[in-house]
């Protein structure tokens, strides 16, 4: 009897360990160059209740301001600055939850100065990197075991549009491939086009497939699919905007048909600065997110099932200043806001049926967050 109670006592206490443990969710958050950060950051999400954990440093970098998962989750990506030189950087993920950390692989240099943000293809084979500052993309091939191999390209944009200051030469701002992996996307703020290429992801090779047209200083930034797939929705940062797209998968192909504002421009004009940084869809494929800087907010936005256009939901505070990044977890119940001048990543939860936001009471000190990214379960 004895025996037989102390069992079941052991498995109730394995089963007690494997639930925490499923609960806690990994978050990995990138910085930019302030002093006061070391690099990569890492925390953990209760999935139950919402609450972060205190970030701990994961990695040495300066700046490594975006980050991006390999298809075996295991292998991490970032940007920034190794040894004075504007690098790719690869790192192996070891462990999970309180103890996960980074141990570095390798890097190479992206050729035409810091890049702005980074992606991987879905077969894992290549690495594709936007320098906002070099108006470039360049491209890197993949080695077995996630490292980074060599850099196969260097891809130099040309042009402008009509804003002065932010829109005199070419800047690439973000970089992802389309559902199906044939093609690569590349908003660039400074020519008011997303840039789109072929995908020869065995080879890590782009070849130029044409662009999808924004407004004149719209000023592109970032871009994410629905979850069908047979729409995108890309970020004005400049004048505050999403600009909604249809997507033609067969031609690879993108068609204008809807622009909103994020934020009224008599409550933009009342700021001294002002733009967008980041946009999601929620898992449901239901709403739309988008971060507005100088107004700190998020602008929660409804999908019309039939034509994919939006609708303003809500414009919820981030609780932080310089909303540059905020991401939702995979479930779609929690929203972290990074907020980068005010040092802080806040927590929200996210209502399923109206997709309105509401303020965890929970926030963090993280030096100068840029980028959230959840590790995939």
């Amino acid at each position: 009897m004895k025996r037989t109670r102390l069992l079941f006592v052991l498995i109730l206490l394995i089963f007690a360990a494997q639930t925490f443990a499923q609960s806690k969710l990994d978050v990995w958050i990138g910085t930019s160059g302030s002093k006061l950060s070391q690099g990569i950051y890492h925390c953990t999400l209760d999935s139950k209740t919402g609450k972060l954990s205190t970030p701990t440093v994961a990695a040495e970098i300066r700046g490594p301001g975006f980050l991006a998962m390999h298809p075996d989750r295991s292998t991490l990506y970032s940007v920034g600055n190794l040894g004075g030189k504007n690098v790719i950087a690869a790192w192996r993920i070891d462990g999970k939850d309180g103890k996960a950390k980074l141990t570095p692989l390798n890097s190479v240099e992206t050729g035409d100065g810091g890049s702005a943000h980074v992606c991987v293809d879905k077969t894992g084979k290549t690495v594709v990197s936007a320098q906002y500052g070099g108006g470039s993309v360049s491209v890197y091939s993949l080695n077995a075991d996630g490292s980074l191999k060599e850099r196969t390209q260097l891809i130099e944009h040309e042009g402008g549009s009509k804003v002065k200051r932010q829109q005199q030469s070419p800047h690439p701002h973000w970089v992802g491939v389309s559902p199906d992996n044939r093609f690569v996307f590349v908003p660039d703020l400074g020519l008011d086009k997303v840039m789109i290429y072929a995908l020869d992801a065995a080879n890590s090779r782009l070849t130029p497939h044409g662009h999808g047209q924004m407004h004149p200083g719209a000023g592109p930034r970032h871009m994410k699919f629905g979850v069908d797939g047979k729409r995108a929705y890309v970020l004005g940062e400049i004048d505050v905007t999403v600009t909604v797209f249809d997507y033609d998968s067969k031609s690879g192909t993108m068609t204008p048909i809807q622009t909103i504002a994020a934020v009224p421009q008599a409550e933009l004009d009342k700021e001294k600065a002002k733009s967008s940084s980041e946009i999601r869809v929620h898992p449901s494929g239901r709403f739309v997110y988008s971060a507005n800087r100088g107004h700190d907010t998020i602008t929660a936005f409804a999908v019309d099932s039939n034509s994919g256009k939006l609708t303003v939901i809500e414009r919820e505070f981030v609780r932080g200043a310089t909303p540059r990044n905020f991401n939702l977890d995979p479930s779609g119940k929690w929203l972290l806001a990074a907020g980068q001048a005010s040092h802080t990543v806040a927590s929200f939860s996210v209502d399923q049926e109206t997709g309105e936001l509401t303020y965890n009471q929970n926030v963090v000190f993280a030096p100068a967050p840029i980028c959230v990214l959840f590790q995939p379960e």
